[in-house]
């Protein structure tokens, strides 16, 4: 739990209110993924991630196909919300991609 904590103070640099049911969901479902630590960040500098975060997480999770403009502009924008932040945390980079597309539902 004391992860889910650290993950929710992380998205609250970005956002007024956090949907904790979704935050826990999100955790569950990319565990094996942020146990590498290469692997818990986004580079947004890298558009072949990207590329992957779309068709991965917003196509396959949201349901928003990868290539709608919808996608491509949620994920900029998320790079630009945290472009301060060095170390852009998985989670929070996909709690803000689902909050950009009104997708959080789908997440809890």
């Amino acid at each position: 739990m004391a992860d889910i904590a650290k993950y929710i103070q992380d998205i609250e640099k970005y956002t007024d209110s956090v949907n904790e049911s979704a935050v826990e969901s999100l955790a569950k479902s990319l565990a094996g993924v942020m146990a590498r630590r290469d692997a818990a960040l986004v580079s947004c500098s890298d558009e072949e991630e990207l590329g992957r975060v779309r068709k991965n997480f917003i196509e396959k999770k949201l349901g928003i196909d990868a290539k709608d403009e919808k996608a491509l502009a949620a994920t900029a924008t998320v790079c630009e919300m945290m472009k301060g932040d060095r170390t852009k945390n998985r989670v929070t980079y996909y709690y803000l991609l689902a909050q950009e597309l009104r997708c959080l539902g789908k997440l809890s």
